[in-house]
């Protein structure tokens, strides 16, 4: 993208206006780097404050009767949440995003868009939290067939005649695989249907799903977007008002809406998203290359080796291939000495931070999945999965060394 001047308009954000209309968003023609660091609107308008003020309430005044400031309740819009929906409306490229208390809340709003009898063909390879929560939505009535969604045959054939939705991870979590998203999008338009992608793993730095036909994008902004494992939280982005009065009502309604202190903490997060990323894919790439050198593990799970099947559907759809790995090592016994020899990667449940983290997904994020299932997609007591830090390479390279050798 190319830059912009500057003295075109100091502020995009006005008060009650709670969508970055494309109007708007083609006023931010800015490089990702200079969008992140700035934010939508850039500093108050108010009292000048490069850093977006955490409005600390819960209500706000009106003028008179009939009047109001674009605010009323903090479960429906608020400025510090309002900016950090901006932000990410235009990072993606729409024209709105919504901001919840988690990721599980954001995909459980978009999931109110259904009635019963809907038909939604899902990734089967995806985190155990999105089935926990499709599992709960069949007793309202939805119906959920799991495909090996990277297999365009397998997906043409589970979407059939019909189909409302097709949800895809890509890359899938834990095991790396990638799916085309326009050939998805193509595909479920043709029934009728709207493609939701999960773009936690490589965030809008490195992929924009919307520009290939996705219809919906959701994050569990815990991760990459918050980037320092020190709040929860999930963003819904779409296009078009219609949606955007049903979303925001419903988000209300519920009330998983994101604090102000959180949202916050998600917009320090974005400010360093993009140099994050790069070090951490870069770290990422080095250490993929490594384990696969090793004798001690029998395969990586890496969307960036060149002889890999996601490789050329990677290219096409992404900008880079992420900082996520899984591999596999010989027994359960390798993955004990492990998990227990680590000093400088840590044993833990999540992703994204700055600090690389190691997860065990049979018995952490994917034991909610019934054993066949993940037998099926591969998650074994064999898996490991790696999110890799901003650290030193060398450091982690030389913990990995220590931690495999018997």
């Amino acid at each position: 993208m190319s830059n912009r001047d500057f003295s075109e308009t100091t502020n995009a954000s006005i008060p009650g206006s709670h969508g970055a209309t494309p109007e708007a968003c083609k006023r931010w023609e800015l490089g990702f780097d200079t969008l992140c660091s700035h934010g939508f609107t850039r500093f108050d308008p108010v009292t000048g404050s490069v850093s977006t003020p955490i409005i600390q309430t819960a209500t706000f005044a009106h003028p008179s009767l009939g009047e109001s400031t674009g605010f009323d309740y903090s479960r429906g819009p608020h400025p510090t949440r309002l900016e950090l929906e901006k932000t990410m409306a235009a990072l993606e490229h729409c024209d709105y995003a919504l901001a919840f208390s988690s990721g599980m809340a954001a995909i459980s709003c978009l999931l109110k868009k259904f009635s019963a009898g809907a038909h939604i063909v899902v990734s089967e390879d995806l985190y155990g939290g999105t089935w926990r929560m499709f599992k709960m939505y069949e007793s309202y009535g939805l119906k959920f067939t799991y495909v090996d969604s990277a297999d365009f045959a397998a997906l043409k054939n589970a979407v059939g005649e019909r189909a409302d939705a097709l949800f895809i991870e890509t890359p899938s979590n834990p095991m790396m695989r990638v799916t085309d998203i326009k050939a998805s999008a193509d595909l479920i338009h043709s029934k009728g249907g709207i493609l939701v992608v999960d773009n936690t793993f490589l965030t809008p730095y490195f992929q924009n799903p919307m520009d290939f036909g996705a219809d919906f994008v959701v994050h569990s902004a815990t991760k990459y977007l918050g980037g320092h494992n020190d709040t929860v939280a999930g963003v819904l982005c779409y296009n078009g008002l219609e949606n955007d009065q049903f979303f925001r009502p419903a988000q209300m309604a519920e009330g998983a809406c994101l604090s102000p202190f959180d949202s916050w903490l998600i917009l320090r997060g974005i400010k360093t998203l993009a140099l994050r990323m790069r070090k951490s894919a870069e770290n990422t790439k080095k250490i993929a290359e490594f384990l696969r050198s090793r004798k001690e593990v029998e395969k990586v799970f890496y969307s960036g080796f060149e002889d890999s099947s996601n490789f050329e559907v990677t290219k096409r759809q992404a900008r880079g291939f992420g900082a996520m790995l899984s591999f596999y090592v010989h027994s359960p016994k390798d993955v004990e000495r492990i998990l227990g020899k680590l000093k400088v990667i840590m044993f833990a449940e999540s992703l994204g931070g700055v600090q690389s983290l190691m997860t065990y997904p049979e018995t952490q994020t994917h034991n909610s999945i019934p054993k066949e299932i993940r037998d099926r997609v591969g998650v074994n007591d064999r898996l490991l999965r790696l999110s890799v830090g901003i650290e030193d390479v060398e450091d982690l390279i030389s913990d990995l060394t220590q931690a495999l050798e018997e």
